[in-house]
């Protein structure tokens, strides 16, 4: 009877134990996925951003110099679809809420 309670007191110690190490580890998520959040808000802000001006800079320019412009691009920045297999082309992203 007596090593029964050991290991029912045994027991309980783990599942505490357990218990502290999953809330620690919630808590460890929780803060890295809200910093993560605000990346992905400053990343889409900054993306907004760099498109107003790609815009603005394409409205702006003669037709000679954006014609030299894209002469200078290396072909995967032209054409990201006509890649060599095994290259992943860069990720499109909607501007919605990843998480």
């Amino acid at each position: 009877s007596a090593s029964g309670a050991s290991v029912v007191a045994i027991d309980n110690k783990i599942e505490q134990a357990m218990d502290l190490v999953k809330n620690h580890l919630m808590y460890a998520v929780r803060e890295e996925v809200e910093v993560l959040k605000e990346q992905i808000k400053e990343l889409l802000e900054k993306n907004s951003q760099l498109e107003r001006e790609n815009s603005l800079l394409k409205t702006l320019a003669s037709p000679e110099q954006l014609e030299k412009f894209q002469s200078q691009l290396p072909t995967e920045v032209l054409c990201p679809e006509e890649q060599s297999p095994g290259v992943a082309a860069p990720a499109q992203h909607s501007g919605g809420s990843a998480v």
